[in-house]
């Protein structure tokens, strides 16, 4: 098995500014913890504080938790961008891992794009995260159809 050419540490910081935005990795903590595969030697996950935060998928991109997306929200402004902001009368169904419809969709970050990780929050509070059908100018255009398809809510957490 043939170790990293790049620093853990360093990898997951270019990963999450190439996601999220430029800066947002100036958050993460010196005490990050990683994971790695046995098999091939690649960065499984991180956690950060001994929880969580996200894991890295096989295209690219970070699957984050809800944990995860919170201390990004907490910490950095930027992050803002990537997230999504329904309407009051969804936040229960999304809390509880129910898909959010692009009719419930109040305001979207910028950075929201086809694909991409998202969390949708409730205020400074993140109520689930999930992945973005639509990109951010078309989940206000549309009425019909899912524009992010929720991973985990809050609700539905096991903690």
């Amino acid at each position: 098995m043939n170790p990293l050419p790049i620093d853990a540490k360093e990898k997951v910081r270019r990963h999450v500014d190439a996601i999220f935005g430029a800066g947002v990795s100036d958050v993460l903590p010196e005490d990050l913890q990683f994971e790695f595969s046995r098999r091939t030697g690649r960065i499984k996950n991180f956690s950060a504080g001994g929880r969580l935060a996200a894991t890295l998928r096989t295209d690219g991109g970070l699957a984050l938790t809800i944990f995860g997306a919170q201390y990004f929200l907490d910490k950095s402004t930027q992050f803002r961008e990537n997230c999504a902001l329904p309407v009051q009368e969804a936040v229960p169904f999304v809390s509880e891992g129910r898909s959010l419809f692009c009719k419930h969709v109040d305001r979207c970050g910028s950075n929201v794009r086809a694909g991409s990780d998202v969390a949708v929050i409730d205020g400074s509070k993140v109520i689930a995260v999930g992945v973005a059908i639509l990109a951010s100018g078309l989940m206000k255009r549309y009425s019909k159809g899912v524009a992010v398809k929720i991973r985990e809510g809050i609700k539905g957490r096991t903690e």
